[in-house]
């Protein structure tokens, strides 16, 4: 008889002795490494939070620390402007920036490759595009940055592209081996950016030369969450779609350290983890997910500071040593940064009927209030101090980004225009 016929007929011997009592039943069984369920339920939401530091209404301007603090502006919605442009049909689906440039002006770009350079007038200073009409049938996403002069974009058709800031034209482009899917992070003459292979790669600004890479672990099924890079110092910080986060020499490529931040099955299910982007704030980096995950990291050994229980994508803020973050469910964070202790949940949702149907989509503050967008097309006021609603916005009942804020305007993007108001 054949080791085969062996195994099956052991396997019939094994599950039979197991089904012979069914009364016995052990009531000591305990499920080892149980997610945490999102917290729901309100935390000291009587203590009052007041911020007394402000930065500059210009935090995304030349923002290595991916920080944007407690912005000095307060919105009033006055007046508002739309700058249309075709529609994105997978806006629901991506993350969309807008990048200022130190002029005030901002560059942003349609889903056929379209770049375009828009002073805060809302008056177009160039419109261009650099793709064939297959390129432009695919439907790229474009992630930009500057320095100098030179526009650099990368795409999800595998394109680097160096574009001149004042005119539009082509300065270089070039053609890598995947496609791309991170922002870009510039320092002196290299920019640094992950692939969808969760392949890091380092390129020179002057030529698109590729300069070094570096690969780390790969799955099968693509997240389509945008990853995300800083550069601090002669340090890149990347995380990738497994949630590894690794740490390299700008230089050279060379591995500082690696901080593996998920167990091994979420190899399996990679493309349902979505982290956020990360900030880094005080030599600790911060990021958390929708796996119910916060971090803060200590950025020189990759040693995790601490982990707390937080169900969220979205980008946190940091002033004043108060971490905030959103939870998927609606629900305001106020943590410790240094020890990671939870200091106050609030629910800002409560004013919603059919909540379970929203979903928070980023937010900004701004002299000591929150400015939530939603996709269902609101932004919610919320005074920080108390976290009360004070005031709730309809643009539209569709996805609006998250807020952008520069030169006394705050910035929304929908799928077909760029919202404009003071």
């Amino acid at each position: 008889m054949s080791r085969i016929v062996l195994y099956f007929v052991f396997l019939l011997i094994l599950s039979s002795c197991g089904q012979s009592d069914k009364s016995v039943e052990n009531t000591n069984t305990k499920i080892l490494f149980e997610k945490d369920k999102p917290i729901q339920n309100e935390l000291n939401p009587n203590i009052q939070i007041i911020l007394s530091k402000f930065v500059k209404d210009n935090s995304f301007i030349d923002n290595n620390t991916n920080n944007n603090g407690n912005i000095n502006f307060e919105p009033l919605f006055k007046k508002k402007k739309t700058y249309k442009f075709s529609k994105i049909k997978q806006f629901n689906s991506i993350d969309k920036d807008i990048l200022f440039i130190k002029n005030n002006d901002l560059i942003y770009s349609d889903n056929k490759g379209t770049i375009f350079r828009i002073n805060e007038n809302f008056e177009t200073l160039w419109k261009i595009n650099h793709y064939s009409k297959k390129e432009k049938k695919f439907k790229p996403i474009l992630y930009t940055n500057y320095i100098d002069n030179s526009l650099l974009v990368v795409d999800t058709l595998s394109n680097i592209l160096s574009i001149n800031l004042d005119n539009g034209e082509l300065i270089w482009k070039k053609q890598s081996i995947s496609p791309f899917n991170s922002n870009i992070a510039i320092k002196k003459n290299k920019f640094v950016v992950i692939d969808f292979d969760n392949v890091i790669r380092c390129f020179s600004v002057i030529d698109g030369n590729e300069i070094w890479n570096f690969k780390t672990e790969n799955t099968f099924i693509k997240s389509q969450k945008k990853l995300s890079v800083i550069i601090k110092d002669e340090i890149v910080y990347s995380l990738n779609t497994l949630g590894d986060l690794t740490a390299l020499n700008i230089n050279d490529g060379s591995l500082v350290w690696q901080t593996p931040t998920q167990s091994n099955e979420i190899f399996l299910n990679a493309f349902s983890l979505k982290n956020s982007e990360m900030i880094f704030n005080n030599e600790n980096i911060y990021f958390s997910n929708n796996k119910n995950d916060f971090f803060s990291i200590d950025s020189r050994t990759g040693i995790v500071n601490w982990k707390q229980t937080v169900n969220s994508s979205l980008k946190s803020t940091i002033s004043e040593n108060y971490i905030f973050n959103i939870s998927e469910e609606g629900y305001l964070f106020v943590i410790d940064a240094e020890t990671g202790n939870i200091i106050r949940i609030t629910d800002v949702f409560a004013t919603f009927k059919k909540r379970k149907k929203i979903k928070p989509v980023g937010f900004v503050i701004a002299k000591n209030k929150i400015y939530l967008s939603t996709d269902n097309g609101r932004i919610l006021i919320i005074n920080l101090s108390n976290s009360q609603t004070e005031n709730v916005i309809k643009f539209n009942n569709e996805k609006i980004s998250r807020p952008f804020i520069n030169n006394a305007n705050i910035f929304l993007i929908k799928n077909n225009g760029i919202i404009r108001s003071n």
